[in-house]
């Protein structure tokens, strides 16, 4: 087995960030620390809050910098984001604040989804997720009383085990409220990099092909055949694997080779020492980068990819938003943009293989430049049916989808109907993460970036500037925390779990609550990483960075 592991994830918001910006009478930000990894629209959400008096309720177990701007701020504990839901949308249903005929015209699955919701009671909720039961009411009655709200989050909710759970409770509250479809609304996630909504549109997901079509449908299967020049059943009809999926599998001597692009998996991956065990048992590693990395001493191959300056072609962004990007200096020695890298690698596989090679075969990787790939992309992906590379530059702004070439583009998602016609509410139950603090562990870790730096800091590390400011890796403890470990803000922490040890600066602040620490992996010398569980999401496979126990020494 040959695994390509990419740093993808899935989902898009259904609302512009204008929209939300000037719409919305109230915001649920949830899981996402906005400021510090999605700048512009923090900024966005503090304009809102200042200038025309938006509301903002934040749900999260940090004191992140939007709480200063929030008129409400819910400490739930890490991993209770369903029951926490769940609650408010008790409340809502207890009062009479739904929608009753936006989900009698739009919604189905209603009642098997309010049973559910019915058994967590203000009471309950607040035992769960620790948030006092006057402030579960003040947040639900915020809601009901300024539509439309806008829903915002990021990692916070989609890396636990329960991610798949988290996002559709807070679609189910976003039908609930009827808030779907409208400017100022929605239900809207902030994806990780720039062009990662990109990579996730165009089949860098291994359950589709691009426009999220179905690897295992036979029809679809069939046109791609046909585009490529192949037989259907050259096309295989199984779902891939995700990168977390495939390292436990070179144990087992069933993944001997993989090919990393765009990923520093000893950074980014959970259980690092697991990581490095996988990559050390493979029998051929292929890294495709622009820097060396953490990952570069596990590389059997290197192949040096060009920069993001150094490209011609589209990012898609957070709002689904297709923008042409100009290449503004060349690439230095013998790098490449990436799909040359892999149309070269694809023909020189085809030329050494078993059955003869036939014409159609090459056909199919002949490509002169990213306007001819843009074509091929219209040609099979319906979203993109109406994307051309002259639309963009002659100035138009389209996100997608863009059904023909005539179409101006969809900046609200759901309007009128949903895709699939009719909103499936669903039962979702609070399920506890995979990992709590017991007497050996008695702490939680929770993980995630900050302002300066950038994932497993690669290019950021290299600014001189942003290391003067951020320079090393710190550890935020409570001071309640901070006076029992002895601490005086001067010290160093040793953070353990069962996979690993790190060693770090305490950064002594009520950021955090007590019982709970934050790290960072922007640093391979202290790494959160070395921490992290690999508990995965069972639907989407996402990893549990978000939540596992740890004991916290003072070194």
């Amino acid at each position: 087995m040959v695994g390509l592991a990419t740093a993808f994830g899935s989902g898009a918001m259904t609302n512009s960030i204008d929209d939300i910006a000037d719409d919305a009478q109230s915001f649920f930000v949830i899981g996402t620390n906005t400021t510090e990894n999605h700048p512009v629209i923090g900024m966005r959400i503090r304009q809102a809050v200042r200038q025309r008096g938006a509301k903002l309720i934040v749900a999260d177990p940090r004191k992140i910098d939007l709480v200063d701007f929030a008129v409400l701020h819910l400490r739930h504990k890490p991993g209770t984001d369903i029951a926490l839901v769940n609650g408010l949308m008790h409340i809502i249903l207890a009062n009479g604040w739904e929608n009753k005929e936006f989900i009698k015209k739009r919604t189905e699955g209603f009642d098997e989804f309010k049973a559910v919701v019915d058994k967590y009671t203000p009471e309950k909720v607040s035992e769960i997720t620790g948030v006092p039961l006057e402030e579960l009411q003040q947040a639900a009655e915020i809601m009901a009383q300024n539509k439309p709200t806008a829903v915002l989050w990021a990692m916070g909710i989609t890396q636990h085990t329960t991610g798949v759970g988290n996002v559709m409770s807070l679609a189910n509250l976003q039908m609930l409220l009827g808030n779907m479809g409208v400017p100022g609304g929605g239900t809207n996630p902030l994806r990780g990099q720039n062009n990662v909504q990109g990579a996730c549109d165009l089949g860098g997901l291994p359950n589709v092909y691009p426009g999220y079509q179905k690897v295992t449908s036979p029809e679809i299967r069939s046109e791609y055949a046909k585009a490529w020049g192949l037989t259907d059943e050259q096309l295989s009809p199984e779902i891939g694997l995700t990168a977390t999926e495939m390292m436990p599998l070179a144990f087992e001597g069933k993944l001997k080779a993989i090919h990393i692009l765009g990923e520093d998996p000893i950074m980014s991956e959970p259980d690092t020492n697991h990581i490095r065990k996988a990559l050390e048992t493979c029998e051929l590693v292929v890294l495709q980068e622009i820097f060396p990395s953490e990952t570069e001493p596990y590389a059997d191959v290197l192949l040096p990819g060009a920069s993001f300056a150094e490209k011609d072609g589209t990012f898609t962004n957070t709002e689904r938003r297709i923008q042409m990007v100009h290449k503004a200096v060349e690439s230095p020695g013998e790098a490449k943009p990436d799909w040359w890298i892999i149309s070269e690698l694809a023909k020189k596989i085809l030329a050494i293989g078993d059955r003869k090679v036939q014409e159609a075969d090459f056909s199919a990787w002949e490509y002169q430049d990213t306007n001819q790939i843009m074509e091929e992309i219209a040609s099979l992906t319906p979203i993109y049916a109406g994307v051309s590379h002259q639309r963009l530059l002659s100035g138009e702004t389209l996100q997608w989808p863009v059904k023909d070439k005539e179409h101006p583009g969809t900046p609200i998602l759901h309007v009128g109907q949903f895709s699939r016609g009719k909103g499936l509410f669903s039962p979702i139950e609070h399920v506890p993460p995979a990992e709590l603090p017991d007497k050996e562990y008695p702490m939680i870790l929770s993980t995630g970036r900050v302002l300066y730096h950038w994932h497993g800091g690669q290019m950021t590390r290299r600014s001189k500037g942003l290391l003067e400011i951020y320079p090393e890796a710190l550890i935020e403890v409570n001071d309640f925390d901070a006076e029992k470990l002895g601490l005086n803000g001067h010290k160093r922490v040793r953070v353990s779990s069962r996979r690993g040890t790190i060693e770090a600066e305490a950064m002594v602040t009520d950021r955090v609550p007590p019982g709970m620490v934050y790290a960072n992996f922007h640093f391979p010398e202290a790494s959160a990483n070395e921490l992290t569980i690999a508990a995965l999401d069972p639907v989407a496979k996402i990893p549990e960075y978000k939540v596992c126990a740890v004991k916290v020494e003072a070194v």
